[in-house]
């Protein structure tokens, strides 16, 4: 297992150089420079505009400063940001709690109905309740974010005034940052009307992120499912005298849970891709709103750092994963 995983690991290098060049270039390919978009509307003199390029190290070759991006990195340094001055590592940190909350909400509401959804589906294959889930699941697949976010917040938010629009708490609350995770902060502080206002504030971003992966991780399931309970072993069972119970859960759910779990790895990059679009929605203070604002003022070390984190907690979430398959199935080990 150590020499699988360090084959992994060696693999990942290349992916991540790639990923350095690409983040390096695409961002230097929007129109625009960062002083341009700090200066605002007011006029800069060229001399000026000059002395500020060379302050941040922007007018040197593309090369060299690709080689300066990547020798800083070797250091452990992502740079300071362009815009604020302070480093980059700072700002992820401050981010990143939120962006983690509501994706594992996010993924705990898709596997909560999700899972159960599917099983009974996959049981229950040709029923109605199986052509309902089925459609519900394409359906849920089909809607865009951005589109879907804006139902969500139009009907519940404004029309029946259920759930906050925007944020992630009312501003009345002065809740100490410990965890990062105001759930968990709210409950340390003893503040339970803190707490009741984190989770309104949770729900609707979680439904809007979360209905992508439920979708995928229901139809997935159901065919797993199906095909696990053609197997011999299945039928075996069923003619031991196994209850349906123990059939479904110690037999069928554990091997079908292969397909599942790699599923599962691979919504977890769609729910930070998603996060984008969901945090800017929802005025969410992630990490996606802060990769967003980032690429609007040009800060080039901010979105080239994002990238790279984000490519680096996908290639990890992914590596957990094909751990989990020798946990979950040991003919898989071997």
């Amino acid at each position: 297992m150590v020499v699988y995983l360090f084959k992994k690991l060696a693999g990942t290098v290349p992916t991540l150089i790639g990923i350095t060049l690409l983040a390096f270039l695409l961002i230097r390919m929007v129109p625009g420079d960062p002083v341009e978009v700090m200066a605002g509307e007011r006029h800069l003199d060229p001399a000026l505009h000059q002395q500020a390029l060379h302050r941040l190290n922007l007018d040197q070759p593309l090369y060299v400063q690709y080689a300066r991006y990547l020798s800083q990195l070797a250091r452990g340094n992502l740079g300071d940001s362009l815009v604020t001055r302070e480093p980059v590592i700072d700002e992820f940190l401050a981010f990143f709690p939120a962006t983690v909350e509501l994706s594992l909400m996010a993924m705990l509401f898709a596997l909560v109905l999700g899972l159960p959804a599917g099983i009974l589906a996959g049981l229950k294959r040709g029923s109605m309740f199986d052509h309902g889930v089925m459609g519900a699941a394409l359906t849920g697949y089909s809607m865009p974010i951005f589109w879907w976010g804006l139902i969500l917040t139009l009907f519940f938010s404004v029309q029946l005034g259920w759930t906050p629009v925007s944020g992630r708490i009312d501003i009345e609350y002065d809740i100490p940052v410990r965890s990062g995770f105001l759930l968990i902060d709210t409950l340390l502080a003893h503040d339970l009307d803190a707490f009741r206002s984190a989770l309104m504030h949770l729900i609707l971003p979680t439904i809007a992120l979360g209905t992508v992966p439920l979708a995928v991780i229901a139809r997935m399931t159901r065919s797993a499912m199906i095909e696990v309970l053609k197997d011999d072993y299945i039928r075996t069972a069923r003619a031991k005298g196994l209850s349906t119970t123990r059939i479904v859960v110690v037999h069928a759910l554990r091997n079908a849970l292969i397909p599942v779990v790699t599923v599962i790895g691979l919504q977890v990059g769609s729910l930070l891709a998603g996060a984008v679009l969901t945090e800017t929605i929802f005025s969410w203070p992630g990490m996606g709103k802060w990769l967003i604002d980032s690429i609007a003022q040009r800060d080039y070390p901010v979105v080239q750092a994002g990238i790279l984190i984000t490519a680096c907690i996908i290639i990890v979430i992914n590596l957990g994963v094909d751990v989990l398959y020798g946990i979950i199935n040991p003919r898989v080990r071997r």
